[in-house]
């Protein structure tokens, strides 16, 4: 495949991937370290969810306005426009942990996930630049650029370990003051990006002279868009349904990763170990599974990938192991990934580039939406009826896409 794609989209796929590997840094603090600095601002396990659902609300929030914007004015404003938020969220929630303001600290949260998420317009250009034979794997390429920034989360949490006690800085607070450096580097390397990926998208043809654009992307082009008309397509609800439910079910195993280990006294350097085998399932197999899902098609690695949050949820749900744990929430992380990459390819390849942004849009709103819910009953599920309670309904979340599936749609009544 690779010698295949033209020289300047290798580029601006490698510059992504790069801007990626800078920005990803900020979601490890965030679903890492969020419930574990609510809890120090609260001291109350049942509010233990109230950072991953503030991401999800975000999510809810910008992911269309987001993708409006850039089909307005091209992929790179609004994915600038996000790493601004996130940069002014980040300073937010150093105060927040500096005042021990849990008000502050939700402000600063839905700032940064605003930021963090509106920059996910960057799978959107990865999805503009390449014919839908190649889409899903260059969708691997960009969030494989996640997987390089791992690395910057542990050495920022060691070396706030290690100097935050001479400086009186709280061990949870100092690395936000340390995020803003890489987002800047991210939003130097996005701005090297030429043309606007979605002027490439709009000609295909120009880069790609044997790709011929379907007459049916034409007409949805000519028409002004309607999101309705994602629910109307059977296969694009299910795909929505089952990257929601995907989503859904990792918010609360990315609690659950947290509040578990801490109780059984791991250290945050070993939780942070912890979430980046996460993270590693979460982009470290992107490439192959869009191969697989360009190969094989989008179902045949979608579905797979729901089921393997199942799995993984229920080593959550039934073990207490550093090992069983981290098992678990890897299994979680590759699922979702799946998932992902396979639903977010499946609608690009139904929607034209002049739409594609408020398409992916709608479907990260409805994940957004999704992991709200799962996150705000976590803390109260936990304290009700305790973690495996908590880790099956994760599990029950995930299994929603296969009922739908075994819900057959009703055949048309023949007219009178």
């Amino acid at each position: 495949m690779y010698h295949q794609i033209p020289p300047l989209i290798r580029r601006n796929t490698a510059l992504f991937a790069l801007t990626q590997s800078f920005t990803g840094t900020g979601m490890q603090f965030a679903y890492g370290f969020g419930p574990l600095m609510v809890m120090e601002l609260t001291g109350s396990a049942s509010l233990a969810g109230l950072s991953v659902s503030l991401i999800g609300l975000s999510r809810f929030l910008v992911a269309y306005p987001a993708g409006k914007v850039t089909d307005a004015y091209g992929r790179k404003p609004g994915i600038q426009l996000g790493l601004i938020l996130a940069f002014c969220g980040c300073l937010i929630l150093f105060l927040a942990m500096n005042k021990q303001s849990i008000v502050i600290f939700a402000i600063g949260l839905l700032i940064f996930g605003m930021g963090m998420n509106a920059s996910q317009q960057l799978r959107v250009a990865a999805a503009d630049m390449y014919p839908p034979r190649m889409r899903a794997q260059a969708l691997g390429f960009v969030a494989l650029g996640s997987l390089v920034g791992l690395a910057f989360a542990p050495i920022l949490i060691s070396i706030s370990d290690a100097v935050a006690p001479r400086l009186g800085q709280d061990p949870l607070g100092l690395p936000w003051l340390m995020l803003p450096i890489v987002i800047v580097a991210g939003m130097i390397i996005a701005n090297l990006v030429r043309p606007d990926p979605k002027e490439i998208g709009m000609n295909l043809q120009k880069y790609y002279p044997d790709y011929v654009p379907p007459p049916q992307l034409e007409r949805a082009a000519a028409q002004p868009f309607n999101s309705r008309l994602l629910f109307a397509d059977r296969r694009l609800l299910i795909a929505t349904v089952s990257n929601s439910a995907a989503n859904g079910n990792m918010s609360i195993v990315m609690v659950l990763t947290s509040l578990v280990l801490h109780h059984h006294g791991h250290s945050l350097l070993a939780i942070a170990i912890s979430h980046m085998f996460h993270s590693a399932g979460m982009f470290g197999f992107t490439i192959p599974l869009g191969r697989l899902a360009d190969r094989f098609g989008r179902e045949a690695v979608m579905f797979p990938g729901v089921a393997t949050t199942i799995v993984g949820a229920l080593l959550l749900a039934l073990t207490s192991a550093w090992w069983s744990v981290t098992l678990g929430t890897f299994l979680v992380g590759i699922g979702w990934a799946a998932a992902n990459v396979a639903a977010t390819a499946l609608i690009a390849d139904h929607a034209p580039a002049e739409h594609r942004g408020r398409a992916i849009g709608v479907n990260d709103s409805c994940a957004g939406a999704t992991s709200v819910f799962a996150a705000l009953v976590t803390g109260p599920l936990i304290d009700w009826s305790g973690l495996p309670a908590t880790g099956l309904t994760a599990v029950l979340l995930a299994a929603i896409p296969f009922v739908l599936l075994l819900v057959r749609k009703p055949a048309a009544q023949p007219q009178a």
